[in-house]
């Protein structure tokens, strides 16, 4: 994934790039740059590597231009360098991209055997000589790009200059996301929302095969075809100081202490506890179509996936319909058995991530209802859903999910809630106790976060392990999966989750006095299960790191080391057992040196499949 940026307006560009391609750079960072038009002429600045290094570039090269596009990478085509960097030139135009362009190879050859040359091992560089080709036979820069789309096979989001259009920055997409930012006598192009919030708060949401022209005077949008489009402007109400650290190390850790106020924002105007009420009418769908289903898919990627694994019990509890969880790429490929009584629930926390969207697409194909629980007002999956509930826990812009996936957990709870009760399977009285433990549960976070200091003292004890084994049973399984997923995000440690009753299956194998093993045995059903599977770890010369409901005798007796979380109910105990998982990840990836905010090969939205 990349992110790119675009502006014109009466201030020098590059002070404004630079500031939205660092909002930006959680997307991509293998290389970065930056193209401004400059008396007539366009001008580019790339340096590989960090962002930092396109910036001492620029310090002693100094470009005053008012319009520019700028661009940071995560390779897709090509190995990290100068000449893979973006922009790419061909002749008189500069592009910069962010997606895939599947026909790349034809579009190439057919390109070279009309003479042009190629100097970078990029899918994009062929959109700036495609574009560049019809744009020199006297075609204006608008009508260069809608032509050139027409013949691109795959996702995108473009910005484009062309030095014999100079009045014009024009944006393009399919798949990949794009914003135009609305400020006072000046315009923007984006990847994503808080790269120009340090300038407008206003936005205008691209849709597939959708253009916009900037100018002097103002934004103007059409289709590929060339009809004009009408589009509400957004009001982005988050404070852009959100998206700064607040005087935390790291984004990350900053986002892992945001969790009670994501989750109360995410419960916040939606429950009525005296009445036993949850109020989800924002999701726009009838409510026959909700008392109609017969069976409910989820589907999600990464993170968000270890969401619905919860979500699966927390729906077929509250709501009896039978629920089947897909990782998104696979769904879109297996024939899934969907119909009009089908309810699919996408979760995404940028509402922009390619597998998620195209699942989403293969199901209302096939006369499902589709609702997307999202974070991103305006964003894709909002926009192609029948239905939205939002989280409300604010730009997350450390690549390892927290917050994000916390709201997701609460989220889900509301909606079980929501449609037990339109299903009539749970009493007012019955959404009153749930919902009472379900209020407390920010308060249960921030006791989490008070664990903080002896959590990194286990991480001094085992930052320098090789692998970890993280186990649990029921809805807590899931959330070893995503323990473990932390840990080798962003720490870069081998490390698997499994169901505690698979361990005999084949993980224990693995297990000695070398393997630090997690286990999350918090009360319920399956708590003597869990307390069995503890000892036969310790049988095998395991390291136990437990986490445990507070005052657990048993627990201190076998465990080596204990992190305590509060009690709440079963359903609920997912949100905060995923805490002190989250802040070992943390501990051990700084113990490590690890760049906790933008590990290597990851990016933060992933755009294209």
């Amino acid at each position: 994934m990349c992110g790119i940026i675009g502006y014109t307006g009466n201030e020098s560009a590059v002070p404004i790039l630079i500031e939205g391609l660092k909002k930006l750079e959680y997307r991509g960072y293998d290389s970065s740059g930056v193209a401004i038009l400059q008396n007539g002429r366009l001008e580019l600045r790339r340096a590989v590597g960090k962002l930092q290094n396109l910036e001492s570039v620029l310090r002693s090269d100094t470009l005053t231009g008012t319009m520019g596009i700028g661009h940071v990478r995560w390779a897709t085509h090509g190995r990290p360098s100068e000449e893979n960097a973006h922009p790419h030139r061909a002749g008189s135009v500069v592009v910069v991209h962010n997606g895939i362009i599947e026909n790349y190879t034809a579009l190439k050859k057919d390109l070279m055997a009309r003479g042009r040359v190629f100097l970078s091992e990029t899918d994009t560089e062929v959109i700036a000589h495609l574009i560049d080709s019809i744009a020199a036979t006297g075609t204006g820069l608008e009508e260069a790009v809608r032509e050139a789309a027409r013949h691109l096979v795959g996702a995108y989001a473009i910005a484009v200059i062309d030095e014999r259009t100079p009045d014009i920055v024009v944006g393009a997409r399919k798949g990949s996301p794009l914003v135009v930012g609305l400020g006072q006598g000046e315009f923007f192009l984006a990847s994503d929302i808080p790269a120009i919030l340090h300038r407008t708060r206003d936005v205008l949401f691209l849709n597939d095969d959708e253009m916009a022209v900037l100018s002097a005077e103002g934004v103007r949008i059409t289709d590929l075809r060339g009809n004009e489009v009408s589009r509400e402007v957004t009001r982005v109400l988050w404070n852009p100081v959100m998206a700064e650290k607040g005087g935390y190390r790291h984004f990350m850790l900053k986002e892992i202490h945001e969790q009670p106020r994501a989750i109360m924002d995410t419960i916040r105007g939606r429950i009525s506890q005296d009445r036993g009420v949850v109020h989800l009418e924002e999701i726009g769908i009838a409510r026959e179509r909700f008392t109609a289903i017969k069976k409910i898919f989820i589907v999600a990627c990464g993170t968000s996936w270890h969401a619905a694994l919860v979500g699966k019990f927390i729906i077929e509890e509250m709501t009896a319909v039978p629920t089947e969880v897909d990782i998104a790429s696979e769904f879109r490929y297996r024939k899934p058995l969907v119909s009009g009584d089908t309810l699919l629930i996408a979760i995404t926390q940028s509402g922009e991530t390619a597998d998620t969207l195209a699942a989403m697409r293969e199901a209302k194909a096939r006369g499902a209802t589709v609702l997307t629980i999202c974070n991103v007002v305006g964003s894709t999956a909002s926009r192609d859903a029948d239905g939205v509930v939002y989280t409300h826990a604010g730009p997350e812009i450390g690549v390892a999910s927290t917050k994000a996936f916390t709201a997701q957990l609460t989220a889900l709870y509301l909606f079980g809630l929501f449609l037990g009760s339109l299903r009539g399977v749970l009493s007012p009285d019955d959404i009153r106790k749930k919902l009472a433990d379900l209020v407390h549960v920010p308060a249960l976070v921030e006791q989490c976060l008070e664990q903080n200091d002896a959590i990194e003292q286990v991480a001094r004890r085992f930052f320098q392990a090789a692998d970890f084994l993280y186990l649990g049973r029921g809805p807590n399984y899931p959330v070893a999966l995503e323990g473990a997923l932390k840990l080798k995000e962003i720490s870069y440690i081998h490390a698997e989750g499994y169901p505690a009753g698979e361990m005999k299956h084949g993980p224990i194998a693995l297990i000695d006095e070398k393997m630090p093993v997690v286990v999350l045995a918090g009360r319920n059903n399956v708590y003597e299960k869990v307390l069995a599977n503890i000892q036969e770890v310790k049988a095998r010369s395991g390291i136990v790191i437990a986490v445990a409901n507070d005052g657990d005798p048993e627990i201190a007796k076998l465990a080596d080391h204990v992190i305590t979380v509060p009690r709440t109910s079963p359903l609920l105990q997912p949100i905060v057992m995923s805490i002190p998982l989250q802040l070992l990840a943390y501990h051990i990836a700084v113990l490590r040196g690890a760049d906790v905010d933008q590990p290597r090969n990851l990016a933060k939205s992933v755009t294209v499949e």
